[in-house]
């Protein structure tokens, strides 16, 4: 795997797509505060799918994104009460299990979300497979992506507002491991935000002149032309 590779295409979709990415983590930040965590898990799924979009299809990020996978609502909130009693229990007998085991859940459910919203696999299909990719070889590409979007998230966490950055460049790293490892896709140089012009393709830098205005010009310039002979 080709890890700066990685790395860039992941920052160069954060800055490309800046705006609403700001916009979307901002809001699922006052969502998780206001229902005291309880839509933390679906709406992590809602974030992880539009960005999978943005990804695949150049397509910007959306507020009601987040509640795209309202279905998974259940089987994602049971699963985080569970991790959060064995990581809590782990904590209070000793850290170091504490530590293990949300190692073990980093490793093992790493593609978890990507497997429930991309794949529409239920929770144990998706941990199966998660687990399955992980373990796949060379597993050392897998470990160094889970230390990286750790680190990442990590780093949002100890700065103020830093999440706003650290959570959408951590989410793309994800994305990008799983279509690697997963679905066997080469991680691709971003395009840029393609905006609402009728004259602007795809991959385009500039906005290209209308033929119509190129021909107008070109009229007024053989009118000028001609005048300058006439004198």
């Amino acid at each position: 795997m080709d890890f700066k590779n990685l790395v860039v295409t992941s920052w160069q979709n954060t800055l490309n797509f800046i705006g609403p990415l700001l916009l979307i983590t901002f809001v699922q930040l006052v969502l998780i505060i206001v229902t005291f965590g309880i839509l933390a898990p679906v709406t992590t799924a809602g974030y992880v799918h539009s960005l999978m979009q943005l990804v695949r299809e150049n397509r910007k990020p959306q507020v009601g994104d987040l509640f795209s996978q309202m279905r998974l609502f259940l089987p994602l909130f049971v699963f985080s009460l569970l991790a959060a009693a064995v990581a809590f229990i782990g904590f209070s007998l000793l850290v170091l299990p504490g530590f293990a085991v949300v190692a073990f859940l980093a490793f093992a459910a790493f593609y978890l979300l990507p497997f429930m919203t991309d794949q529409k696999l239920g929770l144990f299909d998706a941990l199966k497979a998660s687990w399955e990719k992980a373990m796949q070889s060379p597993v050392s590409d897998h470990i160094i992506v889970v230390i990286l979007y750790v680190a990442i998230m990590s780093l949002g966490s100890s700065l103020p507002f830093a999440f706003l950055i650290t959570q959408p460049l951590a989410t793309f790293i994800m994305i990008g491991a799983y279509q690697e490892r997963v679905l066997g896709l080469q991680t691709q140089r971003p395009e840029k935000p393609i905006d609402d012009d009728p004259y602007r393709s795809p991959g385009e830098e500039e906005y290209p002149e209308p033929e119509s205005k190129k021909a107008d010009t070109s009229e007024n310039t053989s009118d000028d032309t001609g005048a300058g002979h006439g004198k």
